[in-house]
């Protein structure tokens, strides 16, 4: 018997509260680490927790997902203004696993499918959310080099550059924690279906091709960065100097002024 049971993605936080959800659905999750919760609610509905800010939902309309975000509000660490959400839907039928353009068939339907599923296309929204934040740090870089062009000068200061530096650090840091796209989800390790499931899915949502974009955008931002600390680097040993002779210079009229008196 054929079905299709929709998946929807939603970035809604920088961060959840894993903790906090877990004591307020008072539900035993199907699976609770320090980094997700997943949890059925009978029939095709799952819910599925991550700490990096992603809630997916199987088989929940549009409204019973806006509510359920509202219900959890109160655990959504720096929540975005805008959602970023992708939507997406298992297919089940008789026959190959397929990967079609808005759909995946399969022929296997479980809590493991559909966990795989929507671990997929949790990674997905969070490579739209990172890919976003490393173009908006690209802009700013751009800023300041056609600043460098025009006018020979670099105009961000000392500690603008740190907080900058800062920023660039922590999204690297995130997209460390957060993104596994080199290793595989622990479910799949003793299961073929699964583990071929999850490959198809990588390679559906293009993960491993968007981060290494990403992986190349935070290089050229770093590469950025390297040249304008020296370039600052050289402007306060130029600064340094010039305080010297000063200093030198104060000192020789000084001993002049003294010796003409």
């Amino acid at each position: 018997m054929s079905k299709r049971v929709k998946l929807s993605a939603l970035l809604v936080a920088n961060q959840l509260d894993l903790k906090g959800i877990k004591t307020f659905l008072d539900l035993k999750p199907l699976a609770d680490t320090s980094s997700e919760l997943f949890y059925s609610f009978g029939g095709d509905k799952y819910q599925y927790y991550f700490n990096y800010g992603v809630v997916v939902f199987s088989g929940h309309s549009d409204e019973e997902i806006k509510l359920t975000v509202k219900t959890i509000n109160s655990f959504l660490k720096s929540p975005v203004p805008a959602w970023l959400r992708d939507d997406h839907e298992i297919s089940v039928e008789e026959g190959e696993m397929k990967f079609e353009f808005n759909q995946v068939v399969v022929d296997r339907f479980d809590a493991k499918v559909v966990r795989i599923g929507m671990f997929n296309i949790a990674q997905s929204v969070a490579l739209d959310r990172y890919h976003q934040v490393t173009e908006n740090l690209l802009t700013e870089i751009r800023g300041f080099t056609n600043d460098l062009e025009n006018t020979g000068k670099l105009s961000i200061n000392r500690r603008n550059m740190l907080k900058f530096i800062g920023k660039a650090l922590n999204t690297q840091n995130d997209i460390a924690d957060n993104i596994y796209i080199f290793d595989a989800p622990e479910q799949v390790w003793d299961d073929e279906y699964l583990d071929r499931l999850h490959k198809g899915l990588m390679k559906h949502f293009d993960l491993r091709v968007r981060f290494s974009e990403i992986e190349y955008t935070l290089r050229i931002i770093e590469d950025n960065l390297r040249v304008f600390r020296e370039i600052t680097h050289q402007r306060e040993s130029n600064t340094l100097e010039w305080i010297i002779i000063i200093l030198i210079l104060v000192e020789v009229f000084d001993l002049f002024i003294s010796k003409l008196l």
